[in-house]
């Protein structure tokens, strides 16, 4: 593995702890900021998706830098051999960015980041729960590894059917220059190539989408598990 995709695989490891981050501080949210935290009962669908919007925009202000550098190099790696490359490596991304665009170019991009990253939130965590939930009511299904499966399946797909028109729009707001800002891309996109352009790679991203949903979900709630059992011997 050259240096680019290690450091490209170091930014992915840091959006996927701080993914993992989110899914905790939704559940939080809910229960103390849209529910109470005196409520009791399951919480609606509504405020499952309130909690995760508010939690996805938060998230993705922060992490917009290492976004931004990821799609860059990502940019970066289709280049034809022999054209010179305007960075070594994401360290050196950062720097250049920051050197010739100002600090503030870290930060390009974050009105459709924000609004991707809220819209898919939303979708992955409401319908995780939501379809969790579910299935949990047909007879013969118990909150295990295989419920756990089916949920994050779905929750990848509705993360992409919802997800994919603001990723399209976030990718190429980021990697070209050609767009002034995101209403001005949304319009070019439409105009030149039809609304299908929105939902190009439609199955790769599924099968990004729903692997990576079952893989976080799957940590999440062992993790999760791991962490009551020890509660309960610390007693």
């Amino acid at each position: 593995m050259g240096s680019g995709k290690l450091e490209r695989a170091f930014v992915d490891v840091f959006e996927s702890c701080f993914c993992i981050f989110e899914v905790e501080q939704t559940k939080k949210m809910c229960s103390n900021l849209y529910v109470g935290k005196d409520h009791v009962g399951d919480v609606t669908l509504s405020k499952k998706i309130l909690a995760a919007l508010t939690t996805g925009a938060l998230g993705i202000t922060v992490a917009n830098p290492s976004d931004l550098v990821k799609v860059r190099l990502q940019a970066e790696g289709k280049l034809t051999p022999g054209v010179p490359r305007r960075y070594t490596g994401a360290l050196n991304a950062y720097s250049t960015i920051v050197r010739h665009e100002g600090i503030g170019a870290l930060w390009t991009g974050i009105g459709p980041n924000v609004a991707r990253n809220a819209i898919i939130n939303a979708a992955e965590l409401a319908s995780y729960d939501q379809v969790k939930q579910t299935i949990l009511k047909i007879p013969g299904f118990i909150d295990n590894v295989v419920t756990h499966l089916f949920a994050g399946l779905k929750a990848g797909f509705f993360a992409v059917c919802i997800g994919s028109p603001v990723d399209v729009v976030k990718s190429r707001m980021m990697g070209d220059a050609v767009y002034n800002r995101t209403l001005d891309c949304l319009i070019k996109t439409l105009k030149n190539e039809g609304h299908l352009a929105f939902y190009k790679g439609f199955l790769p991203n599924f099968e990004r989408l729903g692997s990576w949903n079952v893989v976080m979900f799957l940590t999440f709630e062992q993790a999760k598990k791991i962490v009551r059992e020890l509660q309960l011997s610390g007693r």
